[in-house]
């Protein structure tokens, strides 16, 4: 999958990714606050920022942030919903490989669920140049749970009968062991935190179709994957919502 693939494909989603992928858990910036340590006036680019989920969680904890997203669509999102609120936010045009910003400028570099995308020798290298000394690299993301209950097991199974792409971008996401070898001697920490939505139909619709791999209005899947999410949904809610677990996993450490 070229550059320019990865970074459109989610520019129809906008409006479903805005209001239906999860965030992330307010533990995660307790531990980097608290034992690791992250003062809270670092400055963080957070890469791959799309439509300002993860921006949004450290400008609320009082971090200044630039949000460095290739996707138009995805980026004017995030201005529209963030700038009103955090003076200390900016957007800008650049990929995680080549970030626009300049040398040794910022603290933090965080890349939350995009990093499965990214070159990752490129990436490093470009992380290092835009990285104060001292700074810090931080990677994490929401692993869906794929077993942990009978509804998450047939999600799963939807996805694999209808999805377009689904197992090859399934693939993409790195295991610990993999993240561990990345970081090398300058890993300094890294957790995994539990992370739920409970969605409701028309909501768990919006987080299916906020997926680059599910087919969209149109393709000759889209309605049968739709039926098949409706009676997925009638077998397994409880009180009109299903739950949508997560485990969150962070890797935090130093590029030298």
């Amino acid at each position: 999958m070229s550059a320019s693939d990865s970074t459109e494909r989610f520019s129809s989603r906008v409006a479903d990714y805005v209001r239906y992928r999860p965030d992330y858990p307010a533990a995660l910036i307790d531990w980097l606050q608290g034992p690791m340590a992250v003062p809270t006036a670092a400055l963080v680019a957070d890469i791959g920022a799309g439509t300002g989920i993860s921006s949004r969680q450290f400008l609320a904890a009082g971090h200044p942030l630039v949000a460095v997203e290739p996707n138009a669509a995805m980026r004017a999102a995030a201005e529209q919903w963030l700038a009103p609120q955090y003076p200390q936010f900016r957007a800008v045009d650049g990929r995680a490989e080549a970030t626009g910003l300049a040398d040794a400028s910022v603290d933090l570099v965080s890349a939350a669920q995009a990093f499965h995308w990214f070159d990752t020798v490129a990436v490093r290298a470009e992380w290092q140049r835009i990285l104060r000394p001292g700074g810090l690299a931080l990677v994490y993301w929401n692993s869906r749970l794929l077993d942990a209950s009978p509804f998450l097991v047939g999600y799963e199974q939807l996805l694999l009968d209808f999805g377009t792409d689904y197992t090859a971008v399934a693939e993409r996401y790195q295991d610990d062991a993999t993240m561990q070898a990345w970081f090398g001697p300058g890993l300094r920490g890294w957790v995994q935190l539990p992370n739920v939505q409970h969605l409701d139909l028309d909501a768990l619709r919006g987080r299916l179709l906020s997926s680059s791999y599910a087919p969209q209005a149109g393709h000759p899947r889209h309605d049968a994957m739709l039926a098949a999410l409706q009676d997925l949904f009638a077998a397994h809610a409880v009180d009109g919502q299903v739950a949508f677990e997560y485990q969150t996993r962070a890797f935090l450490g130093t590029l030298d």
